[in-house]
């Protein structure tokens, strides 16, 4: 060929699209799931702040009128006898001892200085307030991870039915053990308030910057990784756990700053543009963190939705009565969110920054209890509401009416033949009280709690999508996924596939 030739062929050729067709909507459908990802995900966020809500304000709300309530049983037990053998019923012992770890955490927290802590800190180079702070977020991860299981292995052993031979070392060492992972996981929250406290209040934000830079590190450290749907879920339950970590800490540094200006207003419009950048570059990363993992692993967006309805179908089951631990603990595993921590360290910086003086001092206290109660059950009945339908639009309603599986512990669970079907004759006013009623007696279901327990079942999904495998299979496995996700939680799979 000639120059001019060439030239003249390079100018002039075509090429047809269509030719490859399913490539190019394969990348079309890329974009759009993209797209709808920033929903999706939020959507899922807005469903998990609140039951992360609901179990906070539980500890504030209830949980003192069920401790009233126990130890009225408990005084007026030579009168009534005993109905069922036992002198107090497992969740009003769990209930105990939640309040007096609380109580104990709290009085110990009087001994710990803020102020102190606060100048610390602030004395320190900007570099090493940044290590600490990554370090303090590395070590918030195992405490949670960890702290869990110690509470729950307190709540066994205080309702583990007796037996002759005893497995267990006490209940009274878990009770230390208990109450020194709470006070200790106080305090690191604490130093990472009075680290994010410091960052607000220097005069360039030059720390604030740079530990807000850190969250886009997070996206380097995951979007490149190989995800399965388990994986995802189990960091979505992260990202929720720890943006509502966030807001509480955000609360704590508004609570001590307006403190020291002696609660003027206008210091607050001071400090709303630093809270709009903390939580925008927090949503900024999410929904980038997501959408390039989504893509990068062919997982489209209605996932998200399978994970809400998992969501939803704990706390559905948590009103059943065969149910066989609280709501606020369920939430605990799958999310990895502990809020008795949180809660010692917040009614600790709200009793020091505030003085109850006079009797209009006192009303007001109880107006804005009873207000808080108010907001706790409005929540809980909304989001029951919403779980009902999530629930339903999953078709997982057969699953509410199933019994644990006994499995052997230390052995993960395997695939069920088939679905176990609801019992004919099941109408919606037996589904209505099998929700709203409360479990008369956990003694007939306790002895499942540790052998049901979601660390010691999994089930993988994996993606059938792309290889090879026929339409039919491919359909029964995706099915099975929301199966699946109900027997993840966040100490399972710790960012790894078990197979």
């Amino acid at each position: 060929l000639s120059l001019l030739r060439f030239i003249s062929a390079e100018l002039t050729r075509g090429y047809l699209l269509e030719h490859n067709e399913a490539k190019y909507k394969e990348r079309r459908e890329k974009v759009y799931t993209c797209l709808r990802i920033p929903r999706e995900l939020e959507k899922l966020m807005f469903f998990g702040f609140f039951l992360c809500l609901d179990a906070f304000l539980y500890l504030f709300t209830l949980l003192p009128l069920r401790v009233l309530l126990a130890l009225v049983r408990f005084i007026t037990l030579p009168c009534c006898g005993l109905s069922d053998g036992r002198l107090l019923q497992p969740a009003q012992v769990c209930d105990i001892l939640k309040a007096v770890i609380m109580i104990i955490c709290f009085v110990m927290m009087h001994y710990v200085d803020y102020s102190m802590m606060y100048h610390l800190i602030r004395g320190q180079s900007v570099i090493k307030l940044y290590i600490i702070y990554n370090m303090l977020e590395v070590a918030d991860r195992l405490f949670s991870s960890f702290g869990q299981d110690i509470l729950d292995a307190l709540y066994w052993t205080a309702t583990e039915p007796k037996k002759k031979k005893r497995a267990h070392i006490g209940v009274i060492p878990h009770f230390f053990m208990a109450v020194l992972y709470v006070f200790l996981h106080t305090i690191l929250v604490m130093v990472q308030a009075t680290t994010l406290n410091v960052a607000f209040n220097s005069h360039n934000k030059s720390l604030l910057t740079i530990m807000m830079s850190n969250n886009f590190v997070e996206i380097k450290g995951s979007v490149f990784k190989k995800f399965e749907k388990n994986n995802l879920f189990q960091m979505s339950n992260s990202d929720i756990r720890e943006r509502f970590n966030n807001y509480v800490l955000l609360l704590i540094v508004c609570l001590r700053n307006m403190e020291q200006f002696s609660w003027n207003p206008d210091h607050l419009w001071v400090l709303f543009p630093d809270v709009c950048m903390v939580i925008a570059s927090e949503m900024a990363v999410d929904v980038v963190k997501h959408a390039f993992i989504t893509k990068f692993n062919d997982i489209t967006a209605d996932v998200y939705s399978e994970y809400r309805a998992s969501l939803a179908f704990d706390l559905v089951s948590s009103r059943q009565k065969n149910a066989y631990t609280d709501y606020s603990d369920t939430v605990s595993r799958r999310m990895g969110f502990i809020p008795l921590p949180l809660a010692v360290l917040l009614s600790r910086v709200i009793t020091s920054s505030t003085k109850i003086q006079g009797a209009l001092a006192i009303v007001s206290l109880l107006v804005f209890y009873f207000g808080l109660i108010a907001l706790k059950v409005l929540n809980s009945i909304v989001l029951l509401g919403k779980s009902c339908q999530y629930v339903k639009e999953a078709k997982m309603e057969e699953k509410l009416f199933q019994t644990p599986p006994a499995n052997t512990p230390g052995k993960f669970a395997k695939k069920p033949a088939s679905k176990a079907k609801s019992p004919p004759g099941t109408s919606e006013e037996m589904q209505s009280e099998s929700i709203i009623s409360q479990p008369v007696s956990l003694s007939e279901s306790v002895s499942t709690l540790v052998s049901s327990n979601s660390s010691d079942q999994f089930l993988t999904t994996p993606d059938v999508e792309d290889k090879g495998v026929p339409q039919g299979k491919s359909d029964g496995k995706h099915c099975s996924s929301k199966e699946d996700l109900l027997e993840i939680d966040r100490f399972t799979i710790c960012g790894n596939r078990i197979d």
